[in-house]
């Protein structure tokens, strides 16, 4: 007959291995369905930052910082704003994709009051965008669409998420050409210090679909170079009318923290 201490000793060795067994598996699957994870969780290899005023590469005052597995965008280190709007760059262009993430806005108390007040719990996630190595210093927006994050505020009313903008660019929405900057999806109003999910789903310059917490709240087509909101490009890089099949993905940063995890991304066909 086996000792209670005996069986204690099995139970515990069988549970760790199907633990184990359990999240390699996990693993193997998710790599065996294409999915991969775009953030290590430890640095910021394979990501390229560019921030206005300053050249490609340079990450100043520490902007953009990977901390407890996530990607921190952070102003601690900034004596004043002075418009630098920042993104930070995949290394790879894309074209047909679907990407997902989670995302949680900083109390308003932290934003950077010498920012601009729409900058107010207001992020993105820039796809299609051009290089980052071929931003002048000095300027803005990358053209790129942007996938629009947004939280509540404290007068309490609806602000939606997961919204379309537009620097340097325009769509085609509900079929026909639609040159406003941004445009409001569908979603609920998220509150500050909760993560939400996002998905932006990419098939080239065909159908874009933005799901918040898994509803599609927004899905327009054709985007293409066009329109203002980005300024001090190299004119080569805006050809208006060009149609926009693949591109760069970027992580906002302009003026209010906010953190970013489980950045992850499947190609399509």
């Amino acid at each position: 007959m086996c000792s209670k201490q005996y069986l204690s000793v099995v139970l515990f060795s069988f549970t760790a291995v199907f633990f184990f067994h359990g999240c390699t598996s996990a693993r193997r699957t998710a790599e065996q369905d294409g999915w991969i994870s775009l953030f290590n969780g430890k640095n910021l290899d394979n990501w390229i930052v560019k921030i206005q005023h300053h050249e490609t590469g340079d990450n100043y005052a520490n902007t953009f910082r990977a901390e407890d597995g996530m990607i921190k965008v952070r102003y601690d280190g900034y004596d004043y704003f002075n418009e630098r709007y920042g993104h930070l760059y995949y290394k790879t262009p894309l074209s047909h994709y679907h990407l997902k993430f989670e995302y949680r806005f900083q109390p308003q108390s932290e934003w950077r009051t010498d920012a601009p007040e729409y900058t107010i719990e207001n992020s993105g996630i820039m796809y299609h965008s051009q290089d980052p190595r071929t931003m002048p210093k000095e300027q803005d927006w990358p053209i790129s669409i942007e996938m629009q994050l947004l939280a509540g505020l404290a007068d309490g009313q609806p602000r939606t998420t997961g919204n379309m903008c537009s620097p340097g660019t325009h769509i085609f929405y509900q079929g026909k050409l639609d040159t406003r900057h941004c445009i409001n999806s569908s979603s609920k109003t998220y509150p500050p210090g909760v993560w939400v999910k996002g998905e932006l789903i990419v098939h080239g310059d065909s159908l874009i679909t933005h799901i918040i917490e898994g509803d599609t709240v927004m899905q327009y087509s054709k985007p293409q170079i066009g329109g203002p909101v980005v300024n001090r490009y190299t004119p080569g890089q805006k050809i208006d009318g060009k149609p926009l099949t693949s591109g760069y993905i970027a992580l906002q940063s302009e003026g209010q923290p906010i953190d970013f995890r489980n950045i992850r991304l499947k190609e399509l066909k």
